[in-house]
């Protein structure tokens, strides 16, 4: 489908990096990355240009077992240091971010984002926040979260950023949990032309717990121009390899929040590698990687990445088919954007909506990105077709909130087939195991990896154990990821869903996404999700939430849908129920959230966290 240009195979970082270690192609590169991580991430280090205090004397240490691998031993660094001092001294003009909303948008240089940094973090110092300290950011895509964000980093404090969307229950959980000293907040976020109050949610959230100040951009506590109107400037803490950056959460299957671990000796390196070799970000670029800070997409590309880069992020907050349904092409032709990144859920709302994008000038995009869940056929092509006009690659990743980034994804140098992740991630030494553990490259099984890599998630928060029943007792000293892969006879990855995303039906184990793949090859289909039903005399039937193209008429679809299930699959394969909704409960970022629809539809109880991710809760009761 995608052939590489002389461009990505001469020009693009990657291939840079290739030439200078005498590198032929990408299987070479992988394998070498991989057969000597120790020789990679130094080289890595080198090619990008990371600035250290100190330089480590020793890249990994394994000594204290896998799980527990330290990275950088002795090095001193700060995230900050590599994304905004360098690039402050030396090019204080260039735009670090456009922050835009549905009033329009501003731009920040790095010399004014040095400054509104200092003026926090000066201010944060002065409050008595400290080295280690945890402080809460609970905040909408608004230039203070970002501030906050780099501030907290500069001084030595520990960031957990929780998205806005969130209840007062789970903004609770996650400071009580990590143990914040102060939040960083707003009253209030906008959606959809609408002020939707947050300030209630924070006061609920905050009793009970270590916060003993409040700052917000409102006037429900300190206000925030009044907090950092001393213009103070700080130096950048100069903090161990090892030493935490900043701790997010990201759900189990049962909901409870794992609070993951990164360090910033680790981090940014690993945010830098996958900004320059995955999404190819030069410092001209200027990406458009649709995430919230809540999310590790947002860090690892639009906030630290981008920005290690010493490239433009464009930052929007709000929907982005809102004010209207073109409003994503119109910040593209604006701001000129050449790298873009998108949820596969939002490619399908963009298909739904019947836009042309042909009819806008996204002539600056270079490189297309989308992650988060596996895409089906029509969307890759939909968006490789007529957003990138064919020219350009679409780098599929996948990845988690505990890597700190991808694990597998498509690189631009290498030729690519509808859907694809590409391949392992160099320097992430990704394989496919059966249940027995044994390698089974080439066919289908367990995502794995077998080394340690740098931005590893250092344990879960408060609960060792889990940690390690999580992702480090199925195979020994094997990260298990819990996804289900397939290699095809070009060696290249594709993802097949979650390990725990099966139906059983009459004995039989059907991934939902194979399910769903043939339900969205039908052309009057947007996205569909597929769910297990208890059944007593199958275990398991198939309902199937189904989301049509705007006229599609649904009188005689649902014969049709069955049918192609069952020629993909086979007619044990049949769905019991096909129910037509308008839409399905997502994430603000476009995640589509399956546990709802499951729960909903089995008569579960649905999990109060789940239900404040969802930007549309009230679609619920459609299904």
């Amino acid at each position: 489908m995608f052939t590489p240009s002389r461009e990505h195979l001469e020009r693009s970082n990657i291939a840079r990096f290739m030439k200078v270690h005498g590198i032929s192609d990408w299987r070479e590169l992988v394998n070498k990355a991989n057969g000597d991580i120790e020789w990679y991430w130094d080289a890595v280090n080198t090619d990008l240009a990371i600035e250290w205090f100190t330089k480590y004397d020793k890249v990994y240490d394994s000594s204290n077992g896998v799980p527990f691998t330290k990275w950088f031993l002795n090095g001193k660094c700060n995230v900050v240091a590599n994304a905004i001092d360098r690039h402050a001294r030396t090019h204080p003009e260039k735009t670090a971010y456009v922050f835009a909303d549905e009033s329009g948008s501003k731009k920040v240089t790095y010399g004014e984002l040095d400054v509104q940094v200092n003026r926090l973090a000066s201010a944060l110092s002065e409050s008595g926040i400290r080295r280690g300290d945890v402080v809460g950011i609970y905040m909408p895509m608004v230039e203070e979260a970002l501030y906050a964000i780099f501030a907290c980093s500069k001084i030595g404090a520990v960031h957990t950023t929780v998205f806005s969307g969130f209840s007062a229950h789970s903004l609770h959980s996650r400071l009580a949990d990590s143990k914040s000293k102060f939040l960083i907040t707003a009253d209030s976020v906008r959606r959809r032309g609408k002020e939707i109050d947050i300030k209630g949610q924070w006061k609920k959230a905050v009793q009970g717990t270590n916060v003993s100040q409040i700052v917000t951009t409102g006037t429900g506590a300190t206000n925030y121009a009044d907090f950092v109107s001393s213009n103070g400037k700080v130096e950048t803490e100069k903090m161990y390899s090892e030493d935490p950056l900043f701790i997010l959460y990201t759900s189990g299957t049962t909901g409870e929040p794992k609070g993951t671990v990164q360090v910033h000796g680790g981090f940014t390196l690993v945010a830098a590698q996958q900004a320059a070799y995955l999404v190819d970000m030069k410092p001209e670029d200027t990406l458009f990687w649709y995430a919230d800070i809540g999310w590790i997409t947002g860090q690892v590309w639009s906030v630290y990445g981008s920005a290690i880069i010493g490239g433009t992020s464009i930052i929007y907050e709000d929907a982005l088919d809102y004010p209207q349904t073109d409003t994503w092409c119109r910040l593209v032709e604006q701001h000129k954007a050449t790298i873009l990144g998108v949820a596969p859920t939002a490619i399908r709302l963009f298909m739904k909506s019947n836009l042309i994008p042909e009819q806008y000038d996204l002539s600056s995009i270079r490189m297309l990105a989308t992650t988060g869940e596996p895409i089906n056929r029509e969307a890759w092509r939909w968006y490789f077709d007529k957003v990138g006009g064919g020219r350009c690659p679409v780098i599929n990743v996948s990845g988690g909130t505990e890597i700190g980034g991808a694990i597998v994804g498509a690189l631009p140098i290498t030729p690519l087939n509808e859907c694809t992740v590409g391949c392992p991630v160099p320097g992430f030494d990704a394989d496919i195991f059966d249940e027995q553990g044994r390698s089974v490259a080439g066919g289908e099984g367990f995502l794995v990896i077998k080394q340690p890599w740098p931005s590893m998630t250092r344990g879960l928060l408060n609960n060792p154990k889990r940690f390690i029943d999580s992702y480090w007792s199925k195979f020994k000293d094997v990260w298990y990821h819990g996804d289900i892969v397939f290699v095809d006879p070009d060696g290249l990855w594709y993802m097949r869903g979650r390990a725990d995303d099966v139906i059983k039906v009459s004995g039989h184990r059907i991934a939902t996404a194979e399910i769903e793949e043939a339900v969205a090859s039908h052309p009057a289909v947007i996205e569909a999700v597929a769910v297990g039903k208890p059944d007593d005399l199958r275990g398991e039937s198939i309902v199937l939430c189904v989301v049509l193209r705007d006229g599609a008429k649904d009188s005689e679809l649902k014969a049709e849908i069955i049918g192609r299930v069952e020629s993909a699959i086979g007619r044990f394969a049949s769905p019991g129920e096909v129910r037509f909704v308008s839409e399905l409960p997502k994430t603000r970022t476009g995640k589509l959230l399956r546990r709802l629809v499951k729960a909903k539809v089995s008569g579960h109880e649905m999990q109060p966290m789940d239900i404040a991710t969802a930007e549309n809760p009230w679609c619920l009761d459609s299904l």
